[in-house]
């Protein structure tokens, strides 16, 4: 019998669901995590994890933000570094920015309420936290954005 997962509410102040991701969040500006608003956490929340992925990239789904074991907060601050992260597409851990070679993308942040502390290295690649997440996960959502370079 499967476990019904919980649905998180995922907002940004700087970009509406479906919206058009500022430039200030990309690798044409200052490159930054933009701010997050997550309500509805479950209450066994121990951690929580962030994927940012761009499934529209050439050659397959490109990670741009891999962190997990973020403090249960409601808020996640604009150019901030919550938790321990992950080795994104870009080769580098943190937050790698919006960079579509052509063509306006949709990043999807997808974040997940954990119900304990991942025991995963810095700069793990998705796949390990994908795995390491499997069983315990208590609530997922997710927030898209569109970013196009010049747009």
């Amino acid at each position: 019998m499967a476990v019904k997962t919980a649905v998180l509410n995922v907002h940004s102040a700087a970009f509406s669901q479906g919206g058009q991701i500022p430039e200030k969040y990309s690798c044409e500006g200052d490159d930054i995590n933009p701010p997050l608003e997550i309500s509805n956490l479950p209450a066994e929340t121990k951690t929580v994890a962030i994927i940012v992925e761009d499934p529209d990239a050439p050659h397959g789904t490109f990670d741009h933000w891999l962190v997990w074991n973020i403090p249960p907060n409601e808020h996640i601050a604009e150019n901030s570094r919550p938790g321990i992260n992950g080795t994104n597409s870009f080769g580098k851990t943190g937050y790698g920015g919006p960079c579509p070679p052509s063509g306006s993308h949709r990043y999807f942040f997808k974040v997940f309420a954990i119900d304990t502390k991942l025991d995963l290295l810095a700069g793990s690649h998705k796949k390990e936290l994908q795995q390491a997440m499997k069983g315990h996960i208590l609530a997922k959502g997710e927030l898209m954005g569109h970013y196009k370079k010049g747009g």
